[in-house]
């Protein structure tokens, strides 16, 4: 394991471990299935007791960086963490810097045009039926008497199906802070002033523009929706800016 073992600071020192492993696992030197040396070894090496190694372990593992076996053959091992893993680590942390203000509405609406955008141009061409089928289920299920939650969610997975159709999995990954995190906070500043009919009326145009492989009407009803929002977000929150 080819570490350099730096002098730490006192403050801290379960952080700084736990950072100087991160780093290794990033830029490969410690690789998935690697084992990690013991706690002793690394309490010894770190120049620190092994309650501060348990904890910078835990860290790591809060993380799905690393995961423990027991037994003969255990120890602490890097983690090869699931896509879903990883997703709930993005959506989390989008939802968490939403919550402490780091991002403003105007910036919220204006990224998930343009990311949506992109999507939407990938989708007019590699757009498969089984895409529109399931944004054609989700539109008649908002145009049924449910509930708010059930309003959101469908909305979710009806653009959720749009970004799959860019068969990209690089867009449908990174989307995930936008239609899983970012959009459901949105749905619930705007749903006391939204209508629902106009949204599904967007969500429709959209349907049929992809389905036509009208990627310039497709972009139209995309604007359409988001400028539509936009006012919506701002009629919600005129209140508390009085």
């Amino acid at each position: 394991m080819a570490i350099e073992y730096d002098k730490l600071n006192t403050q801290s020192l379960a952080k700084q471990i736990a950072e100087t492993l991160r780093a290794a696992i990033l830029d490969g030197r410690l690789k998935v299935d690697d084992r990690l040396a013991t706690e002793e070894e690394l309490a010894a090496r770190f120049a620190v007791s092994r309650p501060t190694i348990r904890e910078a372990l835990k860290r790591l593992a809060a993380q799905n960086l690393v995961h423990s076996r027991r037994g003969p053959s255990g120890g602490t091992f890097i983690k090869r963490p699931s896509e879903e893993e990883l997703r709930n680590t993005l959506r989390n942390a989008t939802t968490l810097m939403v919550t402490l203000g780091e991002f403003d509405i105007d910036a919220i609406t204006e990224a998930r045009l343009e990311l949506e955008s992109l999507c939407l141009r990938l989708a007019v061409a590699r757009r498969e039926e089984v895409h529109l089928e399931r944004m054609a289920l989700e539109l008649a299920r908002q145009r049924e008497p449910i509930s708010d939650e059930e309003f959101c969610a469908s909305d979710i997975r009806f653009h959720r199906a749009l970004v799959d159709a860019t068969a990209n999995p690089v867009l449908q990954f990174n989307m995930v802070t936008v239609i899983e995190a970012l959009q459901p906070l949105m749905n619930m500043i705007a749903n006391r002033t939204r209508e629902r009919q106009v949204i599904a009326d967007h969500h429709g145009a959209l349907l049929v523009a992809l389905r036509e492989r009208d990627g310039a009407s497709a972009e139209v009803a995309l604007v359409q929706l988001i400028d539509y929002l936009r006012l919506q977000y701002r009629e919600a929150q005129r209140p508390a800016l009085g």
